[in-house]
């Protein structure tokens, strides 16, 4: 059942032109709408592939699917779709909502965070960064890996959390056009540590061994709407996803071999055998 949508806070940044939003739950989400400039399916994929992270124990915001009425919309003239000079309201109905991770009074995010700041490990989980690989590239993410950055008042590090799933999949595209550096993290640095097929455990594992029953539920809460109701379109890809399953070691080892060297502390040869896996 959607949460309803009961106050707009602020328009965001971002391709999406999402929105912060508090909902019936007292919760503060982060709001993309079905009319937003990307594509439809963008909603789509943000529910599956979060839903998907979450239970393979990756660190997301967790997410809902909210209702917005046309009457705060109607009330409300920042919530609107931009393209140049144009402005369409945003269409109501049911919307993709990312919680925000922390309560604005409670913490403190960030955005970005410089390398030389992860070099000094101010993140608590930076483990993070290397199921995340695996993760973006069983899903074929087309954007580098988004990633936000929290800590309570009382604490000096920050946790990082995964953001942005709109594009695996390939965005709107629903396909799977691999590539060596599609994504993956701007900085090096978050994976200088790895040393083996071990450093990606227990995430690629559990990529591998996951249970296909568990997405099909996880699609079953996708409201039709966000994939204009095209189950054929929607099975298809989530049938290639099962069987990319056992192709992912292939594409970690194919981003190891690239121009941006990205593994130190791994030896090439340790790569070798990745093609012949899974």
């Amino acid at each position: 059942m959607a949460l309803l949508v009961t106050q707009h806070v602020r328009r965001m940044r971002g391709g999406a032109q999402s929105h912060l939003m508090r909902a019936s739950d007292g919760n503060f989400y982060i709001v993309k709408f079905q009319n937003n400039p990307q594509h439809v399916r963008i909603l789509a994929n943000e529910f599956i592939a979060t839903r998907l992270a979450e239970r393979l124990g990756l660190p997301v915001a967790p997410s809902e699917v909210l209702e917005v009425g046309e009457w705060l919309i109607g009330k409300t003239p920042e919530l609107h779709i931009q393209a140049g000079k144009q402005r369409t309201p945003c269409r109501p109905g049911l919307q993709f909502g990312s919680r925000y991770v922390i309560d604005p009074l409670q913490g403190q995010v960030l955005d970005y965070m410089p390398e030389s700041l992860l070099s000094e490990s101010q993140v608590r989980n930076p483990e993070m960064f290397l199921g995340a690989l695996a993760f973006d590239k069983w899903t074929c993410n087309a954007d580098g890996r988004q990633v936000i950055y929290w800590r309570e008042n009382r604490e000096r590090k920050y946790h990082a959390t995964m953001i942005d799933q709109g594009h695996c999949f390939h965005a709107g595209e629903w396909a799977f056009p691999d590539s060596p550096l599609r994504g993956t993290f701007t900085f090096n640095c978050v994976y200088q540590n790895v040393r083996g097929w071990e450093s990606f455990d227990p995430w690629l594992t559990r990529i591998e061994q996951l249970d296909e029953n568990v997405l099909w539920k996880v699609v079953e809460s996708v409201p039709p709407e966000w994939y204009d109701g095209d189950t054929g379109a929607l099975e298809d890809v989530l049938t290639k996803l099962l069987r990319r399953r056992g192709k992912v070691r292939e594409l970690i080892a194919e981003f190891g071999a690239s121009s941006r060297q990205p593994f130190p502390s791994w030896s090439m040869k340790a790569t070798a055998g990745a093609k012949t896996r899974g």
